[in-house]
């Protein structure tokens, strides 16, 4: 069997599954935000459900809309809270306290290797870089879950991603999962597990997996994931609450497809509108002039990528007809960024930094482009509207692109301003 199925066999608590089966599993982690998590306290509410079915299985983060942008938005964040406060969950996160749910999740501990996520948000595939399967369903499905503990899925067909080479310069895992989408599409692993592996993952350091894993519902997976090793290993064993357990997958296991990449061959990379299929080499998009950009996101607002973005950055000014918006994904790492003087290199150079909050990547708050504007970001999607006025558009890059964007008023190559 593969990972994928290892794991879901496990929690359905049978010898093995093959793809295509129905199966009820049991459930380690839920999660919901402040956009789904109202639906399913409706429909939990309105299944008479009498109590959640583990307190400190349930995670709400109000990360969408939050801090409110207006009053709609403080009504669905209050009902997060005061059902937290009814049912006593253990993983509510306030403002303040929260970051952006996919980014939180895993720096805590409270995700880990070997389990078994759902959430109500697409990108829940960002966990199977940790090796667990991970994948975002519907708020019905949350609902039921929070009462009994339990989900169903169709065990998916596993798709393997093999990549290979030495990385260039200024090129990571946006770039690889960027280039992976640009090859199959959209819809080239629709309902499948991506299975990611090779030389160039096996030392890719954990920021860049969940990266990669982040955006497997771009390519229409079911979920991403990666075989757990040492590197996972030091990521999670100071942060886990809990007992994690290392899946693999067998040699004989079988894969409706295999694909290979030589990383050596892939540049920074650039989604341009409105696929983020639709890339291109970062390097032939230089009369592309942007009116802002924006570094976070649950893809690439983690320490690491603030510090590429600073690299570039540093002691240079954001153009004067750009504007940059730097929103760290979590509180530690809002914290982290200020010790590191990673903040005041990019308030230095002309930047807005913001609390933690998902804000302008789903077109919600903090950067929404007005009709005929032009952004490049690090998030994860660049569909018609996505960001704010449907004739506004949306460029997705690396952090390191996106600095250098930043300073030239066009897209163009971090050696364009860095003098290495």
């Amino acid at each position: 069997m593969t990972i994928t199925e290892k794991i879901l066999a496990a929690h359905a608590g049978k010898e093995e599954v093959h793809h295509g089966e129905l199966i009820n599993a049991k459930v380690d982690i839920i999660l919901a935000n402040d956009i789904t998590a109202p639906i399913a306290i409706k429909e939990f509410e309105r299944i008479g459900a009498k109590d959640v079915f583990d307190r400190n299985r349930i995670a709400f983060i109000p990360d969408h809309f939050a801090p409110q942008k207006d009053i709609k938005a403080a009504e669905q964040c209050k009902m997060l809270r005061e059902f937290s406060r009814q049912y006593n969950l253990g993983l509510y996160f306030e403002v303040g306290r929260m970051g952006i749910e996919h980014a939180l999740l895993p720096e805590q501990g409270i995700v880990l290797p070997g389990d078994l996520v759902i959430g109500a948000d697409s990108h829940t595939c960002t966990y199977g870089a940790l090796g667990a399967f991970s994948t975002g369903v519907g708020s019905t499905d949350v609902a039921a879950a929070m009462a009994t503990g339990e989900c169903w899925f169709k065990v998916p067909e596993s798709m393997k991603f093999i990549y290979y080479g030495r990385l260039q310069r200024w090129v990571g895992g946006k770039d690889i999962i960027l280039h992976t989408i640009g090859d199959i599409g959209v819809d080239g692993a629709l309902y499948r597990a991506m299975e990611f592996d090779g030389e160039v993952i096996r030392s890719l350091p954990m920021h860049g997996r969940l990266t990669i894993c982040n955006m497997a519902i771009e390519a229409g997976g079911k979920s991403g994931i990666i075989v757990p090793d040492k590197i996972t290993e030091e990521y999670v064993k100071a942060r886990a609450k809990r007992p994690y357990k290392f899946y693999t997958s067998d040699p004989d296991a079988y894969y409706v497809d295999m694909r290979e990449y030589d990383c050596s061959k892939i540049p920074p990379t650039v989604s341009c509108p409105h696929l983020p299929s639709n890339t291109r080499p970062a390097a032939e998009l230089s009369n592309i002039t942007i009116d802002q950009v924006v570094i976070g996101s649950c893809t690439n607002g983690r320490l690491e990528d603030l510090r590429e973005a600073a690299e570039v950055i540093k002691g240079r000014k954001v153009n004067k007809n750009t504007r940059m918006i730097v929103i760290p994904a979590t509180q530690q790492i809002y914290r982290d960024a200020m010790k590191e003087g990673l903040l005041e290199i990019f308030i230095d150079a002309g930047a807005a930094v913001s609390t933690p909050t998902c804000g302008p990547c789903l077109g919600g708050h903090m950067g929404i482009l007005a009709k005929g504007e032009r952004a490049l970001a690090t998030t994860n999607r660049n569909f018609v509207g996505r960001m704010g006025h449907p004739e506004s558009e949306v460029y997705l890059s690396n952090p390191a692109v996106a600095a250098a964007s930043a300073v030239l008023g066009r897209i163009g190559l971090p050696e364009e301003v860095v003098n290495e």
